[in-house]
């Protein structure tokens, strides 16, 4: 495959949408002696597979590669991607759940004009393709901003950057 061709990595795939029950297992276990990073095709399947695999196993990283660099042949996948395109995404791991000193809201979001105003989607895109956080709404992007940790200051200083 294109990943195993560059990465000395166990690479787990799952057939389309659907995540298997042995394979969920086979990660629950495999957690406990290695860093499973899931990276899916940037679609809605792919977001389905990161889903259920959120909800099955704690403690995932995730890497995201954005859509227009996932583009081949009017395919869109991992497979499409360039292995430029794979690694950056690789270098740019958000945690499943929020860091402890999360401390970002809804209300961060609504005061910096990325939710509830014309240009919002527009912002929050931008900001999603600096900070690698995939294709997100309002609520996706305020949960991925506490998983990396982000303090207002520096969601501030990422927006001005």
């Amino acid at each position: 495959s294109l990943l195993s061709s560059f990465l000395d990595a166990d690479i787990v795939t799952t057939n389309g949408s659907e995540v298997s029950r042995e394979t969920i297992d086979y990660l629950k276990k495999a957690r406990n002696h290695r860093t499973i990073v899931v990276l899916t095709d940037p679609d809605s399947p792919g977001k389905r597979i990161r889903d259920v695999l959120d909800r099955e196993i704690p403690g995932l990283l995730h890497a995201y590669i954005r859509k227009e660099e996932a583009i081949k042949h009017h395919k869109v996948g991992v497979a499409e991607s360039s292995k430029k395109a794979v690694l950056e995404a690789l270098s740019h791991l958000i945690p499943s759940s929020p860091k402890p000193n999360a401390s970002l809201t809804m209300n961060d979001l609504v005061d910096l004009s990325l939710m509830g105003e014309e240009s919002s989607s527009r912002l929050r895109d931008a900001l999603s393709i600096k900070l690698h956080l995939g294709q997100v709404n309002a609520k996706t992007l305020l949960k991925r901003l506490n998983a990396i940790g982000l303090s207002r200051q520096e969601l501030e200083d990422a927006l001005n950057g």
